[in-house]
């Protein structure tokens, strides 16, 4: 998985339809999704419930680009190792899950994936300063964390803080909540590279009918690379 700062689209299966997601993951894949990103949640860190290691395990197989776990849980430590053989390619915790996220991070990658830190809303661009060195990826949340679909919270500048903090750093900038075409100029502009999106991919389309999904695909990537012009 080699590093460059082109605009990636990153699905969120969450929005998927959960009774048929290798069909799922295959279409958006075939439709252009660079990445397939995966909500871990415990129904304690954020009010719900999703997905453990087996089903990511289930989802690797049908997963032929970029695996993106981010484990909205805590604690996050103990389950690491578990969602490293489930196959995922990056591992992202939250800063804001545990007392000891250097160590999280160090974690992850010694499981063989790349690590990644998220940050709440409320939680500063310093927060992750001193982790950078450590970090493949810095996921800012643009949504309280918990649910799909809800309504975009403008992280402009923490983007921009952090594309300053990382410098020549090859790590991603990641965007988790509220992107569709017309959120994702600034997010962009501003540095971030990895865009996730859930309801805006999937809005309008199917399994039996996924050239929405790709429809959808191009005018977020498009949004965003006009912004970059």
């Amino acid at each position: 998985m080699s590093f460059d700062r082109t605009i990636k689209i990153a699905p969120s299966i969450l929005s998927a339809d959960f009774a048929d997601f290798g069909r799922e993951i295959r279409a958006v894949e075939d439709q252009g999704a660079d990445w397939v990103h995966v909500d871990v949640m415990d129904g304690h860190f954020v009010p719900n419930i999703t997905f453990g290691p087996p089903a990511v395990a289930a989802f690797r197989r049908h997963v032929t680009t970029v695996m993106d776990v981010h484990l909205m849980i805590a604690p996050v430590d103990p389950y690491i190792e578990a969602f490293a053989r489930a196959g995922a390619d990056i591992i992202t915790a939250h800063v804001e899950a545990g007392p000891h996220i250097h160590r999280t991070l160090q974690a992850i990658r010694g499981a063989g994936a790349r690590a990644g830190v998220a940050l709440n809303p409320g939680t500063p661009a310093e927060a992750v300063e001193h982790l950078l060195d450590l970090a493949d990826l810095v996921c800012v949340m643009t949504v309280n964390p918990g649910f799909g679909g809800q309504r975009f919270i403008d992280m402009t500048a923490k983007v921009r803080r952090l594309r300053q903090m990382i410098g020549d750093r090859p790590v991603h900038i990641e965007i988790d909540g509220g992107v569709d075409p017309s959120t994702a100029p600034q997010l962009a502009a501003a540095g971030a590279d990895v865009l996730v999106a859930g309801s805006a991919v999937f809005r309008g389309g199917s399994v039996s009918n996924s050239a929405p999904y790709g429809e959808n695909i191009r005018a977020i990537r498009a949004a965003a690379q006009a912004a970059l012009a």
